[in-house]
């Protein structure tokens, strides 16, 4: 992939990336707003999952070609990466918003990070840093508030069961990215993010059949918040915009920025999913989730740029739980997430994210 010739280091390459990273947590904030009205309209939420796959992969078909060694190099890795990362993020997240607001599906799809260190400590057995572990905590607090617990969970309990399975799904985007860079055939992330949705567009074509779709509704208007618009401005928003552009922005911005910059930039799209859903599809959120999803935020961020423990530290470079971590840090939680496995929006330092999708 073709750099800019400032360096990561040098203040000019800063200031890009950030920018850059700006341009991509805003853009894939957007994602969920975009696409509620259509699930309105009548397309079902795997359709238009279909539909923002699909066309996504069809513009990144060029990025796709020119790193088509990467089929050969490392087929089962981009054969998960389809299948978890863009396919299995994807359908759970809009079949989240379906049922309950964006901004609480998407807080709870920030939950990946926290399950990622819990796979790491329990299922690698691996030991984590004791800031990651209070960040988890925090984290599922937060979400307890954001669901409201106390009343027997104040969202739809199937909504909230659908984001929780785009957070799982984010667990396999993290470890997919970070192997994805790892050992002796390395692929370009930008191959990895092309690749993955090629193959998910594939995987969703045959789940959700769309020539069983009515796709005549695009030719129609939708309802955003009360005003009548254009279907085809709310899905072309959701492909060009919140897909595309994102992951393009955001794959070059995390090349210039550390890990930390890299995760309080990627946060944002949280906060941007839900003022958009506020305002442009009047998704009113109480003060508990307001809250909640404030300490979901914090708990995530303090997981992802929590310092490795000193066994991790001792541990060869690029394997144990550090590296997972980090490989978290560079990435939003997906919201990517959310972000079609780019996105958002998984690789640590310079390296760059495959991914920002919920």
């Amino acid at each position: 992939m073709h750099r800019s010739t400032a360096s990561p280091t040098h203040p000019s390459g800063r200031t890009l990336g950030l920018g850059l990273a700006l341009v991509s947590a805003f853009a894939f904030g957007g994602s969920g707003t975009a696409a509620k009205p259509l699930i309105e309209a009548g397309l079902s939420p795997l359709h238009v999952v279909w539909l923002r796959v699909t066309g996504a992969a069809v513009a990144l078909l060029p990025v796709a070609y020119r790193h088509r060694d990467a089929v050969l190099r490392r087929p089962g890795l981009l054969l998960g990466f389809g299948l978890l990362a863009v396919a299995g993020v994807q359908a759970c997240y809009f079949a989240a918003i379906s049922r309950i607001p964006v901004g609480v599906a998407l807080l709870i799809e920030y939950l990946g990070p926290p399950l990622l260190i819990g796979y790491v400590r329990f299922v690698q057995r691996k030991p984590i840093s004791r800031g990651a572990a209070v960040g988890a905590g925090v984290a599922v607090a937060g979400l307890a508030c954001v669901v409201e617990v106390w009343n027997g969970l104040g969202f739809d309990a199937l909504g909230v069961l659908f984001a929780l399975g785009a957070a799982c799904c984010q667990v396999g985007y993290f470890l997919l990215a970070d192997a994805g860079r790892r050992g002796e055939r390395p692929v370009d992330p930008l191959a990895v993010s092309a690749y993955g949705l090629l193959i998910g567009a594939v995987l969703l074509t045959v789940l959700t059949r769309p020539w069983q779709a009515d796709w005549s509704l695009l030719g129609g208007s939708v309802v955003m918040n009360g005003q009548s618009l254009p279907a085809l401005v709310p899905a072309a928003w959701m492909v060009l915009i919140a897909t595309v552009l994102a992951y393009l922005t955001g794959v070059v911005s995390v090349g210039y920025l550390s890990p930390p910059v890299a995760g309080v930039v990627a946060n944002l799209e949280a906060v941007v999913a839900t003022v958009l859903a506020w305002v442009l599809l009047g998704e009113h959120l109480g003060l508990p989730q307001v809250a909640g999803g404030l300490l979901v935020l914090a708990g995530a961020f303090a997981a992802q740029t929590s310092k490795p423990s000193a066994v991790e530290a001792g541990a060869e470079p690029g394997t144990g739980a550090g590296a997972v971590v980090s490989g978290a840090t560079a990435s939003s939680a997906m919201a990517a997430r959310e972000r079609v496995g780019a996105g958002d929006p998984g690789v640590s330092g310079r390296s760059s994210r495959t991914s920002r999708g919920d």
